[in-house]
């Protein structure tokens, strides 16, 4: 793997598992609620049909980024979606190395214009 002077623009840090808009939306809901949120909160939050959620949910909670709990009481039993210490981790890294990302662009893009090598079309 080269170094990242070689490669500027690889940003190895950009974790395929959340570079999805349900996941990601999935992850900032669950770590803006860190106590959990049921399965029709989370939905309705992230905007997600019950097939999608179920399916993102469980691909974050294969790699241990998310866990789920089934809650039973009176009246219908419940899931409980909860982000883990390492998911949080994991997820909260991938988020700076998206700033850094957006960071190189306005740079780049302001050293571009004020060098006049901006293309026209």
């Amino acid at each position: 793997m080269t170094d990242s002077l070689d490669a500027p623009f690889a940003y190895p840090g950009l974790e395929r598992i959340f570079h999805e808009r349900g996941r990601l939306a999935i992850c900032t809901c669950l770590i803006a609620h860190p106590g959990g949120l049921s399965f029709t909160e989370l939905q309705a939050a992230c905007d997600l049909t019950d097939g999608n959620l179920n399916r993102h949910v469980q691909a974050l909670a294969d790699l241990g980024i998310v866990t789920t709990e089934k809650q039973r009481g009176p009246g219908r039993p419940s899931t409980i979606y909860r982000i883990t210490n390492r998911g949080r981790e994991r997820f909260l890294a991938y988020v700076d190395e998206l700033e850094s990302v957006v960071r190189d662009v306005h740079e780049r893009a302001k050293a571009a214009a004020s060098q006049g090598k901006l293309a026209t079309t």
